[in-house]
């Protein structure tokens, strides 16, 4: 293992780290993945983060398959999939945060009640259909909810990141959490207000240079 390949497992043990310093997981739930080479590199199944080190992902090819005596996480499809559909997305989170996964049970898109809403790259945070964990019925679902988007809910299950890098995917989970929470709390102070969509257009385009940033050395 080179240099290079310890620092990228490296980066995805932090960000599953960070599912759970951000209070976006739990226990074994949720998983991380990084684009890498002509496959990906992915948390394995089972593993808490607490636990988990560098020779603990799993390097995933294209066609799923995988050398390596721990399993890959069993949501390794849609995270294959998604990377091979979307050739600007390098990382991908995915967690069963309350406030995402409570709106993922009813079925709800989360509409543009904050112009935040705009880190998804549109004017809602779609909902996908159901399908059985680790299936490629469920990726087939997951591909459809993120056409457009940078993120979803998955019906029942959970919520989807994704971005250039797993700073900025972690980044997104959290806003997605964030504006999940903040809809429930405003569902029971009355009735929120949806910005039309020339405004989340307008803050769409803003949104292509905002986000976590490298520091200037």
């Amino acid at each position: 293992m080179d240099a290079d390949e310890t620092e990228a497992r490296t980066s995805v043990v932090v960000a599953a780290r960070g599912l759970d310093a951000q209070g976006l997981n739990r226990g074994t739930s949720g998983n991380v993945s990084l684009r890498w080479r002509d496959g990906l590199l992915i948390t394995p199944s089972g593993l808490p983060s607490a636990r988990m080190t560098p020779e603990d992902v799993v390097f995933l090819d294209r066609d799923g398959g995988f050398d390596h005596p721990l399993a890959p996480s069993s949501e390794w499809r849609f995270h294959r999939d998604i990377l091979l559909h979307r050739p600007e997305v390098a990382a991908v989170v995915h967690a069963h945060p309350v406030y995402a996964t409570a709106f993922a049970m009813c079925r709800q898109a989360i509409p543009a009640v904050h112009y935040m809403i705009a880190a998804v790259g549109g004017p809602t945070i779609r909902c996908s259909g159901y399908a059985t964990f680790g299936t490629e019925a469920l990726s087939r679902l997951a591909l459809e909810a993120l056409e457009g988007r940078t993120g979803c809910l998955l019906a029942n299950h959970g919520m989807i990141a994704t971005g250039p890098d797993l700073a900025k995917a972690l980044w997104l989970a959290v806003e997605m959490e964030t504006l999940c929470r903040q809809y429930a709390v405003a569902l029971q102070v009355g009735t929120p207000v949806v910005l039309p969509d020339d405004e989340i257009a307008r803050n769409v385009e803003k949104f292509r240079r905002y986000g976590p940033r490298a520091r200037i050395p």
